[in-house]
């Protein structure tokens, strides 16, 4: 029975990734700021047949707080077997390379803390003790961009980070899951003018994705699947054509 670890609980694809693994009986413990999203979160996944939901109310981009924070989340709950890393902020994008204070809260939420969370969790583990770690970045990360180059700067950093863990873990029982999905209709997305299309996907066929690629082994997701070729071409595009590109 598998014991799983999401920070950021509360996020949608975290929630509808939870309801799948739910119905194998798993343990959750949903970490967050808002504990009564957590709560509510925890009760779902109950109903949908979790052998138990906690929740763990915490800042959790507070790169501070991060030790104590999982010294007391372990001395409550044990060392998960699974860590889904699912929080973060898109932030506004317009004005954010000026803006230094937002600038900075993109960059730590969605790579400084989230890399400290990791190297802590992994930190004295013994090396036959196995762990899943499932980041969920972005396809934001694949090319530097204009229209969203401190998000994109974040989820790239965040992307090579991973992969290096996954380099220095190859052949351990410590498997590293990189998740690249394109846009996904969350809250997170709400102030996005014009959302919807094909390009769209939904949180639970993201989270079907990703639970797929957690059974299956897989190391890199993209998803849905298509955004895995439309950044092949992106990151592969001359910079003579790329430059003029508003994207």
């Amino acid at each position: 029975m598998s014991r799983i670890l999401i920070l950021g609980g509360a996020s949608a694809i975290a929630q509808a990734y939870a309801r799948r693994r739910a119905g194998e009986g798993a343990r959750f413990i949903l970490a967050g700021r808002n504990q009564n999203r957590l709560a509510a979160v925890a009760a779902d996944l109950t109903a949908c047949g979790a052998a138990s939901a906690a929740t763990f109310a915490a800042d959790l981009a507070a790169s501070g707080e991060i030790e104590r924070n999982l010294q007391a989340l372990q001395a409550r709950f044990g060392v998960p077997d699974e860590v889904v890393v699912a929080y973060g902020v898109l932030g506004e994008q317009a004005g954010a390379d000026s803006d230094l204070a937002r600038a900075r809260t993109v960059l730590e939420t969605n790579f400084t803390s989230a890399a400290l969370w990791i190297l802590a969790l992994l930190k004295d583990r013994p090396e036959a003790q196995g762990m899943i770690i499932v980041g969920i970045g972005s396809v934001a990360g694949d090319r530097g961009r204009a229209s969203n180059l401190v998000y994109g700067s974040a989820k790239a950093g965040f992307d090579r980070f991973l992969e290096g863990l996954q380099h220095k873990y190859d052949g351990s029982p410590v498997r590293i899951v990189r998740v690249k999905p394109g846009f996904v209709d969350t809250p997170m997305t709400a102030a996005i003018d014009h959302k919807g299309g094909p390009l769209w996907a939904t949180p639970d066929r993201v989270a079907a994705d990703i639970a797929r690629a957690v059974a299956k082994g897989r190391r890199v997701v993209y998803t849905p699947w298509f955004w895995c070729g439309i950044m092949m071409i992106i990151r592969h595009l001359p910079w003579f054509i790329f430059r003029r590109l508003k994207v």
